[in-house]
């Protein structure tokens, strides 16, 4: 993997290269945003996402549970990924954590690129199905920092137990050493280097700077 960045390149390159890849499930081209709770997935998903037309975004928080954070796999497969791979719609039921139950279907489109957003989307038992795997490249403890901050005091109980539950699974299994690009949130926005399983998937340089705003 090359350590330095590629300057210069824009979040709508990245995006070219992205829809230049071939599908990976079915007719989509599916990209895993991956990250410790906290880290910025879901707001670089989104300028990801913007860049690709309005591509669009599952969050994994939609499909986990008080009863179980990462036990979500078999929900993602048989709502999504199978109806994916035949081509069709899916309708996957998103959890609501304060009623504290799942509620009525949401269609989900096999749109050219999806992307799946969350802590574990580039588990083992997912990676087969990925076009690209991102990770967002900030240390643990940092990113539950700021999650903390973030959701207040009174989730305080809740962030216990989260990242107990997170240390457990990237410590059975882990997605970094499988990513295809690392995302380091920098002042210019994002920098992207190569990931570890960067040449599996593209020849291309996967490195992005300029085009994204920090996460406020």
């Amino acid at each position: 993997m090359n350590s330095t960045p590629h300057p210069g390149t824009s979040v709508q390159q990245l995006a070219a290269l992205v829809q230049a890849l071939p599908p990976s499930c079915g007719p989509v081209r599916l990209v895993a945003v991956d990250g410790h709770a906290g880290s910025g997935k879901s707001t670089f998903a989104g300028r990801l996402a913007q860049a690709l037309g309005g591509a669009p975004v599952l969050h994994l928080d939609d499909l986990a549970s008080h009863e179980e954070f990462f036990g979500w796999t078999e929900r993602l497969r048989g709502q999504v990924l199978d109806p994916f791979a035949r081509g069709e719609t899916a309708r996957f039921e998103p959890y609501d954590w304060h009623l504290r139950r799942f509620t009525d279907p949401r269609p989900l489109r096999p749109a050219p690129v999806v992307l799946v957003e969350g802590v574990g989307a580039g588990r083992r038992a997912l990676r087969s199905s990925l076009t690209l795997l991102a990770w967002m490249e900030l240390d643990a403890e940092t990113s539950w920092a700021r999650g903390r901050r973030r959701d207040g005091r009174g989730l305080s109980a809740f962030w216990d137990e989260w990242t107990a539950a997170e240390m457990c699974h990237f410590a059975e299994d882990p997605s970094r050493p499988f990513a295809d690009a690392l995302v380091r949130q920098v002042p210019e926005g994002y920098e992207w280097r190569e990931g570890p399983e960067s040449t599996h998937r593209a020849a291309h340089s996967l490195t992005l700077r300029n085009g994204l705003t920090p996460p406020r």
